[in-house]
């Protein structure tokens, strides 16, 4: 994580106790960095201190229940804004958008794990992934991967709506996906991610946010057509 030290005083205090909560070090660390990261770029679009930035939970698509993915509470900001983050080993990944957002970054698997979980994809990514060569699948499924990920954070549903009915392709473009624009984003050597942000509002502006080293970057991209 190099020198930064992130301002923890801006974490609530569930945000701290779950930081207290990882055993390593440098889980804790990433935890830390990227929530930190996640406040200053949100307080930074309400136009509020970090620490002020009210966060709840969105209604699960699937019971209703308060459990579904964290949202800015609308009834301490007005502005409709939407957040997703992600992290793996040493690397974070922030999204914002005007409209519901999922992000996900992972590092690559080795050829052993993506043959043990290859089957849990749509059948017609497994189907790809077998006609490549072995050296090349750890990329094509972690492509797979984190653009499947990212949708089902983007909708709330998470992977327990099933990874194998999802179909995003596992080439270097994702397979369309009805009602959502996705696109992979730029990760360091051995990861990889992808951004899903939902196609229903007009238009949104998406901050990728890197939390790796020495802190965070701040990368703009515009909305999808």
């Amino acid at each position: 994580m190099g020198t930064f030290r992130p301002d923890l005083s801006v974490l609530d205090t569930g945000e701290r106790e779950r930081a207290q909560a990882f055993r390593r070090e440098r889980d804790r660390s990433l935890y830390e960095v990227a929530h930190v990261a996640l406040r200053q770029l949100l307080g930074a679009e309400l136009d509020v201190d970090p620490a002020g930035v009210r966060l709840a939970r969105a209604d699960c698509p699937g019971c209703g229940g308060p459990h579904g993915r964290p949202i800015v509470d609308p009834r301490h900001h007005p502005l409709d804004l939407h957040f997703s983050l992600s992290h793996a080993t040493d690397t974070a990944l922030i999204a914002l958008a005007g409209r519901p957002v999922g992000v996900d970054v992972e590092e690559l698997p080795s050829p052993e794990v993506v043959s043990e979980v290859a089957t849990a994809l749509h059948p017609q990514e497994s189907t790809e992934l077998a006609a490549l060569p072995p050296s090349a699948r750890p990329a094509a499924f972690a492509r797979c991967w984190t653009r499947k990920e990212a949708v089902l954070k983007g909708t709330g549903e998470g992977l327990s709506a099933g990874a194998a009915t999802l179909r995003v392709g596992t080439g270097p473009h994702p397979h369309p996906v009805p009602g959502w624009h996705v696109t992979d984003v730029p990760a360091p050597p051995g990861f990889a991610a992808a951004v899903a942000v939902s196609a229903v509002a007009a238009s949104a502006s998406i901050a990728a946010t890197p939390t790796q080293g020495a802190g965070p970057a701040r990368p703009r991209h515009p909305s999808p057509p």
